[in-house]
């Protein structure tokens, strides 16, 4: 386990509009405001044909990302993470769990998320943590590491 101890700094509440596209919008956000870490909540709709990752094909080695294209107007609530890469630029990673109808489908939102006429995010900054996200050799992922 690793870990780094912060301190909750601004609180930000956001309403999204229909067709703006997680995790892009929220990004864009992190970086106009000069987020460097921070939790995330969303709360809201998924327009049909987002795209999420549902887990990889199999193994460890080589990931093969599964995409799953939502089928109609899907409810979401989704909680993440905004962290730095290496090259200090915001990244999100947000799971979310969406549903119509009885059936429910989770996943990443790496894929693409458009948002269905509103999407309401609150976000918790988080300050003094040394949080970064560094490329992982074996998967390729960008992962959370503490120095």
């Amino acid at each position: 386990m690793q870990y780094s101890e912060g301190r909750l700094g601004r609180i930000f509440t956001l309403r999204l509009e229909d067709g703006e596209r997680l995790p892009d919008v929220l990004e864009d956000f992190a970086r106009e405001q000069g987020l460097k870490g921070a939790l995330v909540f969303y709360l809201g709709g998924a327009q049909h044909g987002s795209r999420v990752v549902v887990g990889p094909e199999a193994g460890r080695k080589k990931v093969v990302p599964l995409i799953h294209v939502l089928q109609g107007i899907q409810e979401v609530l989704a909680v993440g993470t905004i962290f730095p890469n290496a090259e200090g630029q915001p990244v999100m990673h947000l799971h979310a769990a969406s549903g119509r109808e009885g059936g429910a489908t989770v996943g990443c939102t790496r894929a693409g998320v458009e948002v269905w006429l509103v999407g309401e995010v609150v976000i918790l900054e988080i300050l003094d943590t040394s949080g970064q996200r560094r490329k992982d050799p074996e998967t390729g992922f960008e992962l959370l590491q503490f120095t």
